[in-house]
């Protein structure tokens, strides 16, 4: 068991701090015969899966008016890059209800001023309990 935590540590990709309502530009490998080139896709996340390695996130777009949905493996290797356009402020996990919306009420909201930086502090007591010194 502890040989298979191991391979997936591994293989897990660092990948930029993005959230649901967020509008992302995914670099994603494309291979045509020999050739390989990058196909960005951009579009609204709408959903996001949390399985360790198997993580997925669905993102949204428009093409010619017509909706389409794409998922993509987190950590996949055919993934180049992964830019955030901006950030949506949204109060719910899934966001299946856009499918619905045509127009100005498929938007989300801007998130202005950012998300809180996830930071950990440590107070010079616990520091000490930590390091063993007092």
């Amino acid at each position: 068991m502890n040989l298979i935590k191991k391979i997936e540590a591994a293989q897990i990709r660092q990948v930029p701090d993005f959230k649901v309502g967020d509008t992302v530009k995914v670099h994603f490998k494309i291979v045509e015969g020999k050739t390989e080139r990058i196909q960005i896709y951009e579009g609204l996340v709408i959903a996001m899966k949390n399985a360790g390695i198997g993580r997925t996130f669905m993102v949204r777009k428009l093409s010619y008016g017509v909706g389409v949905e794409r998922v993509f493996p987190m950590n996949s290797p055919r993934i180049d890059r992964i830019e955030i356009i901006r950030q949506g402020r949204v109060r719910r996990a899934k966001l299946y209800y856009i499918r619905t919306k045509i127009g100005k009420k498929s938007k989300i909201r801007e998130l202005l001023g950012g998300r809180k930086a996830r930071t950990t502090t440590v107070t010079p007591a616990a520091a000490a309990v930590t390091t063993g010194k007092a």
